[in-house]
């Protein structure tokens, strides 16, 4: 039976996979140090350090928006080039101490490039990966960006204690070329584009109707898992278990890297249900347990929980997202889930900023559990419903 399915794990399938690790690796390494940069070399306060990584979303949400319209109009692969070089060419514009302005302007630019990059890696996995494997091919190659949520952190706070800000520069000046020079050997194969050429403007020309309903549920858990990248740290200094909040997207991370290869399979035998609404429990018991943690095995567990439901609810929402749109507009499917997402993590640490000084960080994560249960609810109206269903006629036609 293994000899008929289709194969995953091509030259072209691991090109991609590897280069959306270096631009993420990256992303991650700058978010944990580019703050203490500005604050260090431009004296900034806090609400400027704040911007400096906090406008890297924005430009990446409007580079989105841009590549999710024009990239079948310019060609996957090309659009994968433009957004490499751009992204490369940008890092150079860390070494220039011109001033906090140059650095606002520098980390928008990057933002964006990184936005037309990874659109286009996501956008071209998802058409190399074969229709039978969606679910765990998506998965697989979300698993990149899971491993490079923990290597960047990582790497970044232990660059910072043993060399130079301009050596972290140089680290990610040289990942960006090996990302470069990695995919001039990808393969993508041309796509007919016949009714992507409409004129004017159309909503549905930036973002793809049918993958709005999944993006809306991707919104909500991001926004919920924002609290938990933003305020990891303060809650550990409050409850003081800063040493084992260190390992905890190690722990997260490794959580994704064990249950992935079985949820994507299960995803793609028995539909997204059967993946998801557990994801939901997991979520939201990582955030209870989360709320309660007075020791270093609580929060770690608590980090294994939330990676077994926001890690796998994120590359399954994704895999939806792509196998309800057509192919000529998966890049727009792409661009919209990844828009929802970033808006999630992106504005979510601002709206739960004024939450805090009300709940404190324990109780903040406590209504977080809560808030992810209903969004559980908000999925079977979005979309659960609907799935349960087709999968009721298709059972019912296989039997037949």
């Amino acid at each position: 039976m293994n000899q008929h399915r289709p194969k995953l794990w091509t030259k072209d399938f691991i090109i991609v996979s590897s280069v959306n690790f270096f631009l993420t690796l990256i992303f991650y390494l700058l978010m944990v140090t580019i703050a203490v940069f500005a604050v260090d070399y431009y004296t900034a306060t806090t609400s400027q350090a704040g911007l400096v990584t906090g406008i890297f979303i924005i430009g990446t949400l409007i580079g989105r928006l841009y590549i999710g319209r024009a990239i079948d109009n310019i060609g996957r692969k090309k659009t994968l080039f433009i957004g490499l070089i751009f992204f490369t060419l940008t890092t150079l514009l860390y070494f220039l101490n011109i001033g906090i302005a140059f650095l606002l302007i520098t980390r928008f630019i990057h933002g964006i490039a990184l936005g037309v990059a990874s659109t286009a890696t996501g956008t071209i996995a998802a058409q190399i990966i074969p229709a039978a494997r969606k679910g765990e091919g998506i998965g697989y190659f979300s698993m990149s960006t899971t491993l490079a949520t923990a290597v960047g952190p990582f790497i970044g706070l232990l660059m910072m204690q043993k060399v130079s800000f301009q050596m972290i520069f140089a680290f990610c000046l040289v990942i960006g070329i090996i990302a470069l020079f990695t995919s001039f050997f990808l393969y993508v194969p041309a796509i007919e584009t016949s009714d992507v050429n409409k004129q004017g403007f159309q909503i549905s020309s930036f973002i793809e109707p049918k993958a709005v309903p999944i993006a809306f549920i991707t919104l909500a858990i991001a926004f919920g898992y924002s609290g938990v990248l933003s305020f990891i740290n303060f809650y550990a200094i409050e409850v003081d278990l800063v040493k084992a909040a260190s390992f905890f997207f190690l722990i997260y991370s490794a959580a994704v890297l064990v249950s992935r290869p079985f949820t994507g399979r299960l995803m793609d035998i028995k539909g997204a249900n059967y993946v998801i609404y557990p994801a939901f429990i997991f979520f939201a018991a990582g955030m209870f347990v989360l709320s309660t943690a007075n020791r270093s095995f609580t929060l770690l567990l608590a980090g294994a929980l939330i990676g077994l439901g926001f890690g796998n609810m994120q590359s399954c929402t994704q895999a939806v997202a792509v196998k309800l749109t057509p192919a000529h507009r998966m890049g727009l499917a792409t661009s919209t889930f990844f828009i929802f997402l970033d808006a999630g993590l992106g504005f979510g640490p601002y709206l739960l900023g004024f939450i805090i000084p009300i709940t404190g960080y324990g109780r903040l994560y406590g209504l977080m559990a809560v808030f992810v249960l209903l969004s559980a609810v908000l999925y079977y109206f979005l979309h659960g419903k609907k799935e349960s269903m087709q999968k009721r006629v298709l059972d019912t036609s296989a039997s037949a």
